[in-house]
């Protein structure tokens, strides 16, 4: 029995998410069914990160078992004839049977996109979050170095998130804007249910000047999520690296 590495990328919108859900489509039964018919047998998959509804992945990584003799070339030529076009896997890779997915992940790498304009964009709608308002990018930034570090984010989880611990380590969070586009790249150890979005939420109402980086101390210190700002949608998240250590090999983060 050999374990897999693979890469997949997704366009998340037309799906309840990664995690299976009865009478939904979701990204890990499509890509069960397409791994198990190159497999000949059913696969059992875990990802490294879960992605909710509406959201993308240009990164996610995803380990698999099966004793059929397919090569790298079968696993992604032959699964990408089974799939939708919105789900495609890039490579495929054999890795030691102590490799997994989710808990050999050193970090995580997010980018969430804001289409930043009065008028709203045909061609972005379904991969951007839309907001009119002119948005302070230097307000934002101010915002976003300040959640960088160790810190207990309870008030930036969602209501369902199951995580036994609040803490977690954010190593970068940076907010950049490329013409009408805003780019807040963020990567950390792990995340919490809903977290990335609660910060861009967070991050956006700053950048309208509706809230002040004082809010966000108070916010954060507070622990209260009823205190935070509106979740950002989903349509702006894209999962777009996992990183893992160098000795399993796996191709290099963004």
């Amino acid at each position: 029995m050999t374990r897999w590495a693979v890469g997949v990328e997704y366009d998340g919108s037309s799906y309840c998410g990664w995690q299976y859900q009865h009478g939904q489509p979701s990204i890990a039964a499509e890509l069960q069914m397409a791994l198990g018919a190159i497999a000949n047998h059913p696969v059992n998959l875990i990802c490294g990160g879960r992605t909710d509804a509406g959201v993308h992945a240009s990164g996610q990584v995803v380990h698999f078992e099966s004793d059929s003799p397919r090569n790298a070339r079968a696993w992604v030529f032959g699964a990408n004839t089974q799939l939708s076009s919105k789900i495609s896997l890039n490579w495929a890779q054999p890795v030691p049977d102590f490799f997994h997915a989710r808990f050999s992940a050193l970090r995580r790498y997010y980018r969430y996109t804001i289409f930043n304009r009065n008028a709203r964009c045909a061609l972005t709608a379904q991969s951007t979050a839309w907001v009119q308002a002119p948005l302070n990018i230097v307000s934002m930034q101010a915002g976003a170095t300040m959640l960088c570090g160790e810190h207990d984010f309870s008030a930036f989880r969602a209501a369902a998130c199951q995580s036994r611990s609040a803490v977690r380590r954010i190593d970068l969070l940076q907010v950049t804007r490329v013409g009408e586009l805003i780019h807040i790249d963020i990567s950390a150890n792990a995340f919490l249910h809903h977290m990335v979005r609660n910060i861009a939420g967070l991050l956006i109402s700053i950048g309208r000047a509706e809230r002040s980086t004082v809010d966000l101390t108070n916010i954060l210190t507070s622990r209260d999520r009823q205190l935070n700002a509106p979740t950002a949608p989903p349509e702006g998240l894209c999962l777009r690296a996992i990183e893992y250590p160098a000795p399993f090999g796996l191709p290099a983060p963004l």
